[in-house]
């Protein structure tokens, strides 16, 4: 896929997720076929610029680009200044976060609160396109605040018409959250009137749904959020199905058992050993969701507090589901690069 300039490997793309999509994820998910893939979103407010949640969510050594950066806030002049600030440390696109449904957020006035403020949405984005004009910029929205105002037709014409160069939809209002069922007539009916790129979100959990998603709405291409967490190979599995029309292969439990403990040496050696470990756990539930013994294994495993015990407790979970798994060295194969 060809966009501002850049020439993606498709048109698949990891969702920016709190406390998700960091950089060890972001670079997991793109070798194992994402596209692009947007970090976690990054406040506009310059006081935590030096925080270490902040200065973690603008590391990007290393990273595979483009490398896309999610802003949000409410004040159109902080935005910029964080649009700068943000290339000026690395990013070759800026998104911007008008999707996130979180209360936190939306009390002040930012994430998909912005989408009942279409003004306030025409300034923020004008603002932003002008301060970077080298770097192209993205916007992430929802279908609307609520069901009785979905609006998302009108934000999509006021991004194109500021200048923003894609937009990416997810199929839910703000008053919906994470619940019900995503819809795709609205992000249909946006891209039928638009000339940017459109990308599809919410609810792409498999190959097949992503093609069907990607037939009804005409969408460019698709952005994979909860999907991915505990299964960063949904990308290429999308990737084989919508080139060949075949389903592609589960990974082996002998693969499963490699990916997670190469992410998990990444998290601890991004978040020092502590975060790492606290951070790995989720990872490490997610991976291991759906195993015969999962359950037992996670409530254990949250009371490990050092990376060798984790590795030690991951390494025994797999090997008791399938000794195969065990080699002369008591390590499971490394991933493939």
């Amino acid at each position: 896929m060809q966009f501002a300039g850049f020439q993606l490997q498709n048109n698949l793309f990891l969702a920016p997720m709190a406390g998700v999509t960091d950089r060890p994820f972001r670079q997991l998910c793109r070798q194992l076929g994402a596209g692009l893939a947007v970090s976690e979103m990054v406040t506009s407010n310059a006081l935590l610029y030096a925080s270490n949640k902040t200065r973690r969510r603008t590391d990007h050594a290393g990273e595979s680009g483009p490398i896309s950066v999610q802003i949000a806030g409410s004040d159109p002049a902080m935005m910029a200044a964080a649009a700068r600030h943000n290339r000026d440390h690395g990013a070759q696109i800026i998104d911007i976060n008008m999707g996130c449904p979180a209360k936190k957020v939306c009390n002040v006035a930012a994430g998909s609160a912005l989408m009942r403020d279409e003004l306030l949405v025409a300034r923020i984005l004008e603002s932003v396109v002008a301060a970077v004009p080298e770097v192209p910029v993205t916007l992430k929205f929802r279908t609307g605040w609520d069901r009785e105002h979905r609006n998302a037709p009108t934000i999509a014409r006021i991004a194109e018409e500021s200048g923003i160069r894609l937009i990416a939809i997810h199929g839910r209002t703000r008053a919906d959250l994470y619940t019900g069922n995503a819809e795709y007539d609205t992000i249909a009916t946006v891209k039928s009137q638009r000339g940017i790129p459109v990308i599809a979100n919410g609810d792409i959990d498999s190959p097949q749904k992503a093609k069907f998603v990607l037939d009804y709405t005409g969408a460019d291409g698709v952005m994979i959020g909860r999907a991915a967490q505990g299964r960063p190979w949904i990308f290429r599995e999308i990737a084989h199905y919508l080139a060949t029309g075949e389903t592609l292969a589960a990974p082996a439990l002998a693969e499963i058992h490699a990916i997670c403990r190469s992410h998990l040496a990444e998290l601890h050696a991004f978040y020092g050993e502590l975060g790492g470990v606290r951070v790995g756990r989720k990872h490490i539930g997610w991976y291991t969701k759906g195993i015969a013994g999962a359950q037992v294994f996670r409530q254990h495993l949250n009371q490990l507090e050092t990376p060798q015990e984790q590795f030690d407790a991951i390494d025994e979970f797999f090997i008791q589901q399938a000794p195969s798994l065990q080699d002369d060295n008591n390590q499971p194969e490394a991933l493939a690069a």
